[in-house]
């Protein structure tokens, strides 16, 4: 039957036309249906070969200015500047082909960790698998959140509502049912289906596979794609436009400078037009944008070793500049690990102890332990946590694991505790109709039948929720009795003052004949049961993590839908610093925008808050010109996430519409790791500033050189060729080797960037007047001891164009620590990259320096060793003058603060 049809087709039909069945298929078909249908993912993109992405490099204002330099010395038959000239661009396409490879791996690696998981129904079990092994016939189970795996013809939807922007540009979401829709329905009309790609924002449901891979309606429409979009970032962009707009300058400059050499100080043209070669290609950065480029690609990896997957490159430049973190309680702060600990009913408080999910432990009354056989109360607690859950529990060896939520995973632990075989009481039970939890109405509810004839509807749910809807509370006996509000109010906030979450649990009893349950169930004969009280103690390395963000200047702020008493628990064991001020979402209502604005800088809790909240909360964040980090999990969390400067969802709990709304993805829900992510995003901006403080002065200086050179008629103390030597060796050496800088120590010790400093800061101009003028000085006061002990123009050019490299690797050395001295043994260590790449410099300078055919191409001379000593001195001079200069200027900075 073709794709298009199956909304026309009862749920039976489809079942059988596709031989499987709602207790899902079985092994030997899953088997046979993966060789006949293959793997459930999008074919890739055809990428372009290597030539063509090697001819690709050359496209760029840097390398076309290079290219017609080579052009014109290839027609003045100076083929040894052709050739270097031509070599310098190679090796610059060369790395920018090797860089654009490692970026296409490093993408493929984050789809991988990203890869999309799916619950599914297979020999009557519930399992998760990785989305690509699904099959046409399989059973999947969509919860809210969730982002459906596959195209689905809908077989169960309660209160199922679905976004499908991602197909037809229909913001608003899509309520869904289960009976068939005419054939003429267009893709937004068909309410039985479910389609890939789109996001469960309400409910629950089940489909049966239909289509996958590139049969699925998204397959159709990425087939159209051919190209996949390259990723590129805020600096990088804004480093090309720059790059643009030197090259122009420098272009303009030259040009002017060879007017003025050719007519009016009587240059030779063929001498000239090389020595404003020189200076163009000195001039012109030409390997920045690909350093930058690889700087920002290992800070990617280096993120992902630390569990932070970048799913958005601009995202690395924002953490370097964070300064409040919004974060989750749940599973970021605390270990998502819940147990329930407590118990209240109308006439007893309990205390509940075992580890984790182990449904093994004592339940205690004023710590003695009590006879669940007598505990009528405390059996129906059991059972109606053990009904009232979509959860289950699944025991692997000895080791306890959770399939669902760890909250209802905890009641399950403790129905266990009491005694109820799990399995045997959900068949015993069983569910007829159920409503699914929903943030709107924070319950949920099941309608169950036994085999003798009973029926009930179980009810669990947030207190003041469930307190609202019950007229009754169950006494001893199993005895009904009027509501005491007071008391049970009383009791839900001494268990959240203990940092517990409070969960409420009710029960009704029906006829048998009630099988449909609805809200109006619910309006009147409701019986409250009881309290039960749940921990999720917090991650004992959170606590020197947000002292450490302290530390750095970056502020905090606890987000959650909890009980404000439970948050503000939480908040102290943590060590936030303003944990006795909570704001709930319903002050926050009665706040207007500046109210907040104001409020959100003092408080540093929020509780009870609905997505709408957590999204004012950023914007007011935001409006006070502050960078916002925001973590969260749940699909409520989706529009705070995609509003913040850089939004972090959990990897391991997180809902798909939170991965998707999220440019960072945490591969363990730690939010220690957000902390490293964002020392790594500080790390990656500061190698970047160290990159262009490192390139820019190296550029400016070998071009002010040859400029002074010209303007004052002097023989050129360097060639054009040996120019283009010494960019060829030490960009793709020195420069590379900044993009693995480790973090420095005091980095976290920063307050953070402002949000729109610019890339020339007044500091960094002031670092490229000073090594430029060091530069020139160190070249020209070498080249001239050099003609002044009379050695020939061959060896005085030698001379002063090692100095220029050494001074480049002294200056190396220099910039490598920003915020302290650079003159401690660590800091002269250095790390094993920057070895090598001294090494590697070190002997090409020695190869250049002393090999005979390199003599020859070069029109260098070998170095005595004492003059050899000289100029590695200073390069020991220049370190020292702009050592001592950053000491100063950080001395005076400290005294402002």
């Amino acid at each position: 039957m073709a794709q298009q049809d199956w909304h026309t087709i009862d749920v039976e039909t489809v079942l059988n036309k596709l031989e499987s069945s709602q207790q899902g298929l079985e092994l030997q078909q899953v088997e046979q249906r993966q060789k006949d249908f293959g793997a459930n993912c999008l074919p890739q993109a055809a990428r372009p070969g290597w030539l063509i992405r090697f001819i690709r490099q050359f496209h760029n204002t840097l390398i076309y200015v290079l290219l017609i330099s080579a052009a014109i010395t290839a027609l003045l038959q100076h083929w040894v500047d052709t050739s270097v000239i031509v070599a310098v661009v190679l090796i610059n396409a060369m790395v920018g082909l090797l860089q654009e490879g490692k970026a296409e791996r490093a993408l493929d690696a984050i789809r991988k960790m990203l890869a999309l998981k799916a619950a599914v129904i297979r020999n009557d079990q519930r399992i998760t698998i990785e989305a690509e092994n699904l099959v046409p016939g399989d059973i999947v189970i969509l919860e809210a959140g969730d982002k459906v795996p596959a195209d689905l013809r809908l077989i169960k939807a309660h209160n199922l509502k679905i976004e499908e922007a991602i197909l037809t540009g229909e913001s608003l979401g899509v309520e869904k049912q289960i009976e068939a829709v005419e054939e003429k329905a267009v893709l937004g009309d068909r309410s039985c289906m479910a389609y890939s790609g789109t996001t469960i924002t309400r409910g629950q449901g089940q489909g049966v596979v239909v289509a996958t891979g590139k049969h699925t309606e998204v397959g159709r429409i990425s087939g159209m794609l051919s190209e996949v979009k390259r990723l590129t970032t805020p600096l990088i962009e804004q480093m090309d436009t720059f790059a643009k707009w030197l090259s122009f300058v420098i272009v303009m400059i030259a040009i002017l400078i060879f007017a003025a050499g050719y007519w009016l100080l009587g240059y030779e043209f063929s001498e000239l037009f090389m020595a404003v070669v020189g200076l163009t290609v000195a001039a012109i950065p030409e390997g920045l944008p690909a350093v930058l480029t690889i700087t920002l690609a290992v800070g990617v990896q280096a993120m992902a070793k630390k569990n932070a997957i970048v799913r958005q490159l601009p995202a690395i430049e924002t953490l370097g500049s964070v300064s409040v973190i919004c974060t989750d309680k749940t599973g970021t702060l605390t270990r998502n690990e819940m147990s329930v600990v407590a118990v209240c009913t109308s006439e007893n408080n309990y205390d509940v102890s075992g580890d984790g999910y182990i449904p093994i432990g004592t339940i205690s009354n004023h710590e003695r332990s009590v006879e669940i056989e007598t505990e009528q109360q405390l059996t129906s607690i059991g059972l109606t946590g053990l009904l009232c859950n979509d959860s289950q529990l699944q025991k692997e060896g000895n080791a306890w694991s959770v399939e669902g939520d760890p909250m209802e995973a905890a009641l399950l632990t403790f129905a266990g505790k009491i005694g109820f075989d799990l399995e045997a009481s959900r068949k015993e039970w069983v569910r007829t109709d159920l409503i699914p939890f929903d943030a709107s109405h924070r319950f949920m509810a099941t309608l169950n039948h036994d085999h003798q004839a009973n029926a009930a509807i179980y009810v669990k749910g947030a207190p003041e929720k469930i307190l609202e809807l019950c007229t009754k509370q169950m006494a001893d006996q199993d005895q009904e009795k009027e509501i005491d509000q007071k008391y049970w109010q009383t009791k839900a906030a001494e268990l959240a003052s203990k940092g517990q979450r409070v969960i409420a649990l009710a029960i009704k009893k029906v006829p048998v004949e009630h099988i449909i349950l609805t809200h109006r169930d619910l309006e009147e004969g409701l019986v409250l049961l009881g309290l039960v009280g749940l921990m999720d103690p917090p991650r004992s390395e959170v606590i020197e993590a947000i002292q450490e963000c302290y530390s750095a200047g970056i502020d905090v702020k606890m987000i959650t839908g909890d009980h404000a008493l439970t948050a503000s628990s939480i908040g102290a064991k943590i060590g936030l610093h303003n944990h006795e001020r909570v704001l709930t979402g319903a002050e926050l209502d009665l706040m207007d925008d500046d109210a907040l604005e104001q409020a959100v800088k003092e408080v540093d809790i929020f509780a009870r808050t609905s997505p709408e909240h957590k999204l004012r909360l950023v914007t007011a964040l935001q409006a006070s010109g502050l960078v916002v980090v925001m973590t969260g999990d749940g699909v409520n969390d989706a529009p705070a996430l995609k509003r913040a400067d850089a939004g972090v969802a959990m990897g391991v709990k997180g809902s798909e519409a939170a991965k998707e709304a999220s440019s960072i993805v945490l591969a363990d829900d730690n939010f220690v790791s957000i902390v490293s992510a964002i020392k790594e995003g500080r790390t990656v901006y500061d190698n970047t500033k160290k990159v262009i403080s490192w390139s820019l002065p190296t550029s400016t200086g070998e071009a002010f050189t040859l400029i002074v050179a010209l303007m004052l008629s002097m023989a050129l103390p360097i060639t054009a060729v040996q120019i283009l030597w010494v960019n060829m060796i030490t960009a793709v050496t020195l420069g590379i080797a900044l993009a693995f800088e480790p973090t420095e120590a005091n980095t976290m010790k920063q307050r953070p960037r402002p949000r729109k400093q610019p890339l020339l800061t007044g500091t960094l101009v002031w670092h490229i007047f000073v090594v430029t003028l060091l530069f020139v000085l160190g070249v020209f006061g070498i080249y001239r001891y050099a003609v002044e002990q009379g050695y020939s123009i061959e060896l005085a050019r030698t001379m002063a164009m090692n100095t220029l490299v050494v001074m480049e690797v002294f200056h190396l050395f220099f910039i490598r620590n920003m915020y302290g001295t650079s003159l401690t043994w660590k800091a002269i260590k250095g790390t094993k990259v920057i070895w090598y790449a001294v090494i590697l410099v070190t002997a090409g300078q020695l190869a250049i320096t002393y090999l005979p055919s390199m003599q020859e191409i070069f029109a260098t001379r070998s170095v005595p060793l004492k003059d050899g000593i000289l100029i590695v001195l200073i390069g020991v001079a220049v370190f020292a003058v702009a050592e001592t200069e950053k000491q100063i200027r950080l001395g005076l900075t400290r005294k402002r603060e």
